[in-house]
């Protein structure tokens, strides 16, 4: 029987359940938890964290867990690997080495971090080098905000996980990482797959993708057949079982909720895939037209098939800049006539902002209820609404105009429309407001770096 290196995924972000690694370690047997923290808004979150305490900057769920776990995960052998080391991936080296002395695993526990995705520091040169980092959607150099960037960080591939596991790391974490760099480094360590070796690293690749979000490929957040899909409250979690040659089953472990189905896993497929024949990283290019599903009993569906091509000589660059400041928000009209005292509402809200003289880019009114999700392809709403939510927010370069709108909303309450409900507690907050700036750069300028805690 070849063999099989068994990959559960744990989490799908920063906020996901806390108990889902804990239950995949104790589930059933796995070899390695993968735990996947970092969206592209939470490094500028981390990144302020760390600007007002140096010692932070990192998913500190992450320690928590580990807490948790480390007598299991020791006990069964499992690996670890997390890219919930943020913008300070020593920082929560260092927090998980305490979680591990205060269950006094001494040397039992080996950590490896990764850096060097963060390019903060090294910015500046290399803009003079002549490294553009343009906006990928508007094609404007980064010159144009440089004042206002507040972190950069390059998306790593598998390599140094497969470096960090080579040098006897149990648990290995990382700063910026590609979501499917998780998954591919242990595949890599395990079955020693070479670099150029695209059809299999592709496979992996696809592994990666089907358990980065969660429990979304165990029937969450799953369209097809929602209702039916059994004890949502209990979902489990997804487990890859990997071969040497690229191909995987998806699976779960006995006895949770949720189901491993081919909608499942397809509906996983296409999430954020962008162009089916080119799913890009740092360790290969997949072809998802190429992927072949097929029902390998329940809860188990068989993947493969899956070609690759080699990757891009260049890096994916996630950049978050300062680009003003926000506050929304809400009030709730009720029946009678609920959405025409809501638009009633709008506009002597608009027409008191105007008045003041306030300064905006941009209000933004929602009906909830009416066409908040869809807009126009809502259609015209119903004659006889019960309630509706009015929703403003505004945004614009003056924290001052800002913080005054959020002193408009409340005065509605008595002297706009009547019915209104559902406002309470304090008035909204103005909020800086974090941009993304996606770009490109020379694969060369960027140099992870592997060090064991």
């Amino acid at each position: 029987m070849s063999r099989v290196v068994r990959v559960a995924g744990g989490q799908g972000f920063w906020g996901d359940a806390l108990d889902a690694p804990r239950r995949q370690v104790e589930g059933g047997p796995i070899d390695y938890l993968v735990l996947d923290y970092l969206a592209e808004v939470t490094m500028s979150v981390l990144q302020k964290q760390r600007a007002r305490d140096s010692a932070l900057g990192y998913a500190r769920d992450f320690v928590t867990v580990m807490d948790e776990i480390f007598p299991a995960v020791i006990e069964r052998g499992v690996r670890v690997v997390a890219n919930a080391g943020g913008v300070n991936p020593r920082g929560c080296a260092l927090a998980v080495r305490a979680a591990a002395e205060r269950h006094r695993l001494g040397r039992s526990v080996q950590i490896g971090v990764v850096t060097g995705d963060d390019l903060m520091p090294r910015l500046d040169e290399c803009l003079a080098a002549g490294h553009a980092f343009a906006n990928m959607d508007t094609g404007e150099p980064l010159t144009t905000i440089r004042d206002r960037v507040l972190s950069a960080n390059a998306y790593l591939g598998a390599a140094p996980i497969v470096e960090a596991l080579a040098r006897g790391a149990n648990v290995v974490i990382t700063g910026r990482t590609t979501d499917t760099a998780l998954p591919i480094g242990p595949l890599r360590h395990e079955f020693g797959w070479a670099t150029d070796a695209y059809d299999v690293l592709s496979g992996g690749l696809v592994a990666g993708h089907v358990i980065e979000c969660g429990a979304q490929s165990t029937g969450g957040n799953c369209l097809y057949d929602w209702r039916d899909i059994p004890d949502l409250a209990d979902i489990g979690y997804p487990i890859v079982d990997c071969s040497a040659d690229g191909s995987f089953v998806v699976t779960k472990h006995p006895g949770t909720g949720g189901r491993v189905s081919l909608p499942t896993v397809a509906e996983q497929l296409v999430y954020e895939m962008g162009d089916p024949r080119a799913y890009v990283t740092p360790d290969v290019i997949a072809d998802f037209t190429t992927i072949r599903l097929e029902d390998a009993g329940p809860d188990r569906v068989r993947v493969w098939g899956t070609a690759g091509r080699a990757p891009s000589d260049q890096l994916k660059v996630s950049i978050a800049y300062h680009a003003g400041y926000k506050a929304v928000g809400t009030l709730l009209y009720t029946w009678p006539d609920a959405y025409e005292k809501a638009q009633a509402a709008d506009r002597v809200l608009r027409a008191r902002l105007d008045r003041l003289g306030l300064q905006f880019d941009r209000v933004l009114t929602e009906f909830v209820g009416v066409s908040a999700a869809h807009g126009p392809l809502a259609g015209p709403p119903a004659p006889d609404i019960a309630e509706v939510q009015l929703r403003v927010g505004v945004r614009g370069p003056r924290e001052a105009d800002v913080e005054r709108f959020t002193r408009e909303v409340a005065p509605l309450v008595l002297n706009g429309p009547p019915s209104v409900t559902g406002y309470g507690g304090a008035r909204p907050k103005a909020q800086e407001i974090v941009a993304f700036w996606p770009a490109l750069v020379d694969a060369r300028v960027v140099r992870p770096v592997v060090n064991l805690l």
